[in-house]
C-alpha cells in the first residue's frame, strides 16, 4: 500500500515538473519570438498599433517608456488599423499629443490607417503614408440589431424592467423608437464633432476644411496628402530615417523596441474571466459600442 502511494506521489510530481517545464518553454518561445531589442545607444523607438483598437493600455505603456528613456530621441508609430472603439482611440490620441510636445513622433501608415487609426495619428509630429494606404474615414458608427422576429419564431418571450424610457435604447429585443433614434443620433453627432475637432487640432487645419471631408469617406494616401491629412508619401523605413534626422542622429538610427510586459499567468486567467463576463454584459446590453471604424 505504501509503495503504491509512493508511486502515485512520484508520478504526480513528475507530471507537475513536465507541465512546469512545458510552461517555461512556451513562455520563452513567446517572449523570445518578440524580437525585442534593448540597447543603450541613441536610437529611434518603434511601436506598432495593429488591428482593431479595443484597448489603449499597452500602446500608452510603450509611449511612456520611450518618453522616459534619454537614449530614445524620437519614436515611429506604425499604424495598420481600421479603427476601433472611441474611448481607447481618444486615450491614445491624447498620449501621442503629449509625447509630441516633448519628443518627435512620426507616424508610418501601413495598408490601412482609417477612422480610429487616423484619429490616433493626427497629433503626431509628421505623418507618412504609402500612396495606396487606405486612410481618413472620419466618422462614427453605431451598429444595432433587432431579433424580435426570430424570438417570436422560436417561441421565446422577453420582458424588460427599467427606470427610464431610454434605459434599453438599442436593445435587440424591441423596435428602435423615434425618440431612441433621435437620442442615439445626438450622441453620434457629438462624438463625430469630437473627431473633427481632434483632427483639426492635430493637423492644424481649419475646422470647416475637416468638416467638408468628415463624411466617412476613405482616401488613398496620395489623396490624403493632397488634403493635408498626411505630410509625406513614404515607407516605414523612410519614417525611421526621418525620425533619426529630426532627432539629430547621424547615420542609420538604431531601432529600439519597448520591453514587452511580463506575463503574469494569474492576470491572464483573470483577464480571460473578465473578458467572458464583460462580453456577456455587452451581449445583454445589445452589444452597443460607438466605433471610429472603417466599414
Amino acid at each position: 500500500m505504501i509503495k503504491k502511494i509512493a508511486v502515485i506521489f512520484l508520478a504526480a510530481v513528475a507530471a507537475f515538473l513536465v507541465l512546469f517545464a512545458g510552461s517555461l518553454l512556451i513562455a520563452k518561445a513567446i517572449i523570445g519570438g518578440m524580437d525585442t531589442k534593448l540597447v543603450d545607444k541613441e536610437g529611434v523607438g518603434l511601436l506598432e498599433v495593429r488591428g482593431m483598437i479595443l484597448d489603449s493600455k499597452d500602446t500608452i505603456r510603450q509611449l511612456r517608456y520611450f518618453l522616459k528613456q534619454e537614449n530614445i530621441k524620437a519614436v515611429v508609430l506604425r499604424v495598420d488599423s481600421p479603427g476601433g472603439v472611441v474611448a481607447p482611440s481618444q486615450e491614445i490620441y491624447e498620449e501621442v499629443k503629449k509625447f509630441a510636445a516633448k519628443k518627435k513622433i512620426i507616424v508610418s501608415m501601413g495598408s490601412l490607417a482609417a477612422s480610429g487609426g487616423y484619429y490616433i495619428s493626427a497629433p503626431a509630429t509628421l505623418i507618412y503614408a504609402n500612396p495606396g494606404t487606405i486612410t481618413a474615414s472620419i466618422g462614427v458608427i453605431l451598429k444595432l440589431s433587432n431579433i424580435e422576429t426570430l424570438m417570436d419564431k422560436i417561441g421565446i418571450k422577453s420582458y424588460t424592467l427599467k427606470t427610464g424610457k431610454f434605459k434599453d435604447s438599442g436593445s435587440p429585443l424591441r423596435e428602435l423608437s423615434t425618440e431612441d433614434r433621435a437620442m442615439l443620433q445626438a450622441v453620434i453627432d457629438n462624438t463625430h464633432e469630437q473627431f473633427v475637432r481632434a483632427v483639426a487640432a492635430g493637423r492644424k487645419l481649419p475646422l470647416e476644411d475637416v468638416r467638408r471631408i468628415a463624411d466617412g469617406r476613405i482616401l488613398s494616401g496620395e489623396q490624403a496628402k493632397g488634403l493635408k491629412l498626411v505630410d509625406r508619401l513614404g515607407t516605414l523605413q523612410d519614417a525611421i530615417d526621418e525620425a533619426g534626422r529630426l532627432a539629430g542622429i547621424t547615420g542609420d538610427p538604431e531601432v529600439i523596441h519597448a520591453p514587452k510586459k511580463k506575463i503574469d499567468y494569474l492576470d491572464v486567467l483573470a483577464d480571460g474571466m473578465e473578458g467572458k463576463f464583460s462580453g456577456t454584459l455587452r451581449n445583454a446590453a445589445g452589444g452597443m459600442r460607438l466605433m471610429y471604424e472603417a466599414e
